[in-house]
């Protein structure tokens, strides 16, 4: 914007989740110009058997952001979906139970097929729990 201020996240229905999406009750928000960002509740029924987060849920979470930034982004607003190519994902901090995790991605580099995302993710008071490099490729594949 022109003005110098900045857009709000406008969360939208996401009435074309994924079975994932739905079973683990992930909320998606976009930010104009910017990307997605996707949350989850974690609950018990999430924990690895230390009590935390499962970083297989922590990479889900990652990787529906940075998909969703893609499409976003580089997909005509979300759509034109996004696959997943390949993924790195460092795990920084443990994701403690009750809090919500919110993951967000961001567009590095790329052109109209093939796009990579960086995604970071974080618990309620900020802690970064971890950080994720994406290739994403235009569906179909």
């Amino acid at each position: 914007m022109s003005d110098g201020s900045q857009e709000r996240p406008q969360e939208r229905p996401w009435h074309d989740a994924t079975g994932t999406a739905k079973l683990l009750g992930l909320t998606l928000a976009l930010t104009p110009g910017e990307g997605a960002a996707v949350s989850m509740r974690v609950t018990p029924d999430h924990a690895n058997r230390h009590g935390n987060l499962h970083g297989g849920l922590i990479s889900t979470v990652l990787d529906t952001a940075m998909g969703a930034t893609a499409s976003y982004i580089r997909g005509d607003e979300g759509k034109v979906p996004f696959s997943t190519i390949s993924m790195n994902v460092n795990f920084l901090a443990p994701m403690p139970m009750g809090g919500t995790i919110t993951a967000t991605g961001r567009v590095m580099g790329g052109g109209y097929k093939t796009v990579f995302i960086e995604g970071v993710a974080r618990s309620d008071d900020g802690t970064i729990v971890a950080q994720a490099t994406g290739t994403f490729k235009r569906a179909p594949i």
